[in-house]
């Protein structure tokens, strides 16, 4: 008799917990009720940037970086926009990608859609300086695939990106740092797929003296 009325008990209970719970309908993507709604730990004033501030002796919320702080992932260039400084950038900077990789086959991949969209219209879709501006009237540019270009080291022609040269303009503000890197792999991929002309060496044959004495 116990027992029936124990089960009973453990039977209702259930039910009332099923019910609650029914009733309820907790929504767990919002927080648990809290019971000291003024504790400031859990709702702390916030500031909008540009709102003022008694926490600071300027009023201000949104404060000047310290001096000589830099952007994360900012590439210091300590170089000036010259010649002399373009061969010396040729010197000492380095292609943080080897071309022959997969992730240098990646890079230049990424630099074939830059290639696209900023240097095609000048120097045409395979470098050779036949963009459709230059077909308009514009002095063409020289062809990156002979000449001077393939001479230029990567850090020389990532000068020039960044600072431009005679009618080319600068890409520092379209392109980042890594985007110009990419975009001189696709350059030398596109080099190597091209080949140099072969110089061609005639020669005259001379007799000899003794053949010229039998003639």
């Amino acid at each position: 008799m116990m027992l029936t009325r124990f089960n009973l008990l453990l039977g209702f209970a259930l039910s009332l917990t099923i019910a609650l719970l029914v009733l309820l309908r907790v929504d767990h993507s919002q927080p648990n009720y809290q019971v000291n709604l003024g504790d400031d730990m859990t709702y702390s004033p916030a500031y909008s940037s540009f709102s003022t501030n008694s926490n600071f002796a300027n009023g201000r919320t949104l404060q000047q970086p310290v001096s000589g702080t830099i952007a994360r992932g900012t590439q210091v260039f300590h170089f000036e926009p010259t010649p002399q400084d373009a061969l010396r950038a040729g010197e000492q900077l380095a292609n943080p990608f080897e071309v022959s990789s997969a992730e240098g086959i990646a890079s230049a991949d990424r630099g074939a859609t830059a290639f696209q969209t900023f240097c095609v219209a000048c120097h045409g879709a395979d470098g050779a300086g036949n963009g459709p501006v230059a077909k308009r009237g514009f002095p063409p540019p020289p062809s990156l695939l002979t000449g001077k270009s393939r001479e230029m080291k990567d850090g020389q022609l990532f000068h020039i990106l960044t600072y431009g040269q005679n009618s080319m303009p600068q890409f520092a503000a379209q392109l980042p740092p890594e985007r110009r890197w990419d975009l001189i792999n696709h350059i030398r991929r596109l080099q190597h797929e091209s080949q140099p002309p072969t110089e061609i060496v005639t020669t005259t044959s001379v007799a000899s003296p003794a053949e010229a004495d039998t003639e």
